[in-house]
């Protein structure tokens, strides 16, 4: 039975979207392609949830993933963040700016509760559940296991970032875990990246929906 369509405990499950804002949309600051196309999948998606999560990148200007805080570092090149491996990005999702703000179109007075990462300056936060290096949770797994959530759906921006290390992350922490493709995209740095990452899912125990 397909995980994201089963009602026999509709309760049991919860749907996760993840980092639909404006700067990764299509003419964003960090626009990843075809990332508006996943808005309307993403809404019809919400019709079979009762809970539904909504995770959002949140930094401060002065945030260390961003080459811009890197004097003479460009976009994409890789240096070491306080011990982590880190991709450069350009500034993206700064607290308080539109390109933070959740994409139009998408159906916010759906969302049940929003969890806010890469807040700290000092390291990145790709997954929902954990900043890069785990050292401090965002609350997601406690909040989901207190609303009785034991299945995951996942989607959202980007397929070889944020939702791969959301979706790794909910495995570790118990959870059953779908990731619907239709609504997710990839930044795809190198080519072929998305396809490793849906790759690297699936053999960690992720059911695929193409």
């Amino acid at each position: 039975m397909n995980p994201s369509t089963n009602t026999d405990r509709p309760g049991d499950r919860a749907l996760i979207l993840v980092d639909l804002q404006n700067d990764f949309l299509p003419g964003g600051a960090l626009a990843v392609t075809e990332g508006d196309q996943v808005i309307p999948v993403a809404n019809r998606l919400m019709d079979d949830f009762e809970v539904i999560v909504a995770t959002q990148d949140w930094h401060p200007p002065d945030h260390g993933s961003f080459a811009a805080n890197h004097p003479g570092k460009q976009p994409y090149e890789r240096i070491d963040l306080n011990g982590l491996p880190q991709v450069l990005w350009t500034v993206h999702c700064v607290q308080g700016t539109p390109g933070a703000d959740f994409a139009p179109g998408l159906r916010v007075d759906r969302i049940t509760k929003v969890f806010r990462k890469g807040t700290d300056p000092e390291i990145d936060s790709y997954s929902g559940f954990y900043d890069n290096g785990h050292r401090k949770s965002t609350g997601l797994g406690e909040w989901l296991r207190e609303q009785g959530v034991k299945r995951l759906t996942l989607c959202g921006l980007a397929t070889d970032y944020c939702v791969k290390f959301t979706a790794l992350d909910a495995l570790v922490e118990g959870f059953e875990v779908t990731l619907h493709l239709p609504a997710s995209r990839g930044v795809e740095l190198a080519p072929g990246d998305v396809d490793e990452a849906v790759a690297e899912m699936r053999s960690n125990g992720v059911i695929i929906e193409d």
